[in-house]
């Protein structure tokens, strides 16, 4: 066969030159026969493989229904609401310091002790003044008596009876300057002792024994356990979510457990650095396992409204008829489902209804593909 694929005056050649030519004519010609004798042999398989549709893969997502807005989650650090700073009322030298920090503390238990041997000698002379204004009282009052009852008997003058009232007078104030001078001098003694004044925890300890204080130093810093709080930063956009209910705290140590809270503060102006807005935040419930200065997270919930299944942009379909999505059955099938979509963003779009909880939506290929069509699913993008 292939000696009739050249003609003859290929077949006897005048010369090599031609002899060469000739072949290579001879050749194409026979590789053009073979190849349209393969095609023509397996043109029945081709154009049955033809009527089935190969399945496309496809990612997919499973539709679920949240909040519009997602709870935000921010850093925290456990404070105390009421912190105070403790100084000494009179001035001196600390013999004492009868706490450290981080150490509990009862109302009325003493923390730091200055030197009372000034303060004891000052009351001892304070007592002295006022036995000293008290006699006095008794003979100006004595004189007084008799000097009245020499006035009734006319036998003495009544300006001298005015000045032993006067005198007596004079007496009775002394000696009630002389007791507020005791009182002071008591006071002074006392305020030698520093003590708690509610129930606490020792945060700082300032003062060391033997150094000398002045009135109104800062000695000791107590925070009270009674009510304790979750300092945070606010961003701006998210100030919105602050006056939400249903916060809650989440420890760092215990992420399982939740603490509700509730906003007591919000700074009314922004850090000049951060540009975040200071808060407080108040745990409605007191715990002893939080502990002042423990890291936490306080999560904000999103305001209350419809539920939206939130899904890319990619999964968006519209034939004319409206948009919608399609649903990937559990045999690769394909089905097309009419949304009500909510709103668009850069790369999500909320949907409200059309879908059911649950339903898988092809998420990237959707444009690509047929209602007859069946498809693969390759991976499945978490909502």
């Amino acid at each position: 066969m292939f000696s009739r694929l050249c003609r003859d005056d290929e077949i006897v050649p005048k010369n090599w030159s031609g002899i060469r030519q000739a072949g290579v004519r001879c050749a194409a010609n026979a590789v053009i026969v073979l190849a349209n004798m393969n095609l023509g042999g397996c043109g029945d398989a081709g154009s049955k493989g033809a009527d089935l549709p190969a399945d496309r893969p496809v990612l997919v997502q499973r539709v679920h229904f949240a909040a519009q807005i997602e709870p935000r989650t921010l850093v925290a650090v456990i404070r105390p609401r009421t912190e105070s700073d403790l100084s000494f009322r009179v001035a001196g030298k600390v013999t004492r310091r009868l706490v450290d920090a981080g150490q509990e503390v009862r109302a009325g238990e003493p923390l730091a002790i200055l030197d009372a041997t000034d303060f004891q000698l000052q009351r001892e002379q304070a007592d002295a003044e006022v036995r000293a204004a008290r006699s006095v009282l008794d003979q100006a009052s004595a004189d007084r008596k008799r000097g009245l009852e020499l006035h009734l008997a006319r036998v003495q003058p009544e300006a001298t009876y005015e000045r032993q009232r006067a005198t007596e007078d004079q007496a009775n104030w002394r000696l009630v300057r002389a007791e507020r001078a005791l009182d002071l001098a008591n006071h002074a003694l006392a305020y030698s002792t520093l003590a708690a004044e509610t129930d606490g925890v020792i945060t700082a300890a300032l003062v060391e024994p033997g150094q000398v204080v002045a009135v109104g130093q800062t000695v000791m810093r107590i925070a009270r356990l009674d009510e304790k709080e979750a300092l945070v930063d606010i961003p701006e956009p998210l100030l919105h979510l602050a006056h939400a209910s249903g916060a809650y705290l989440t420890l760092w140590t215990k992420p399982d457990r939740h603490y509700a809270v509730r906003l007591r503060e919000l700074a009314p102006a922004a850090d000049l650095v951060t540009r975040t807005y200071s808060a407080r935040f108040s745990l409605l419930e007191p715990n002893p396992d939080v502990a002042f200065g423990m890291s936490a997270s306080v999560t904000l919930p999103g305001p209350a409204g419809p539920k939206v299944a939130r899904l890319p942009l990619s999964a968006l379909v519209n034939t004319g008829t409206g948009p919608g999505l399609w649903s990937v059955g559990s045999d690769g099938e394909l089905a097309f489902r009419p949304a009500h979509i909510l709103r668009y963003d850069s790369t999500f779009l909320l949907v409200l209804s059309g879908v059911a909880e649950g339903e898988r939506v092809v998420a990237l290929g959707a444009q690509k593909l047929d209602a007859a069509q069946r498809v693969r699913v390759l991976n499945e993008i978490s909502p």
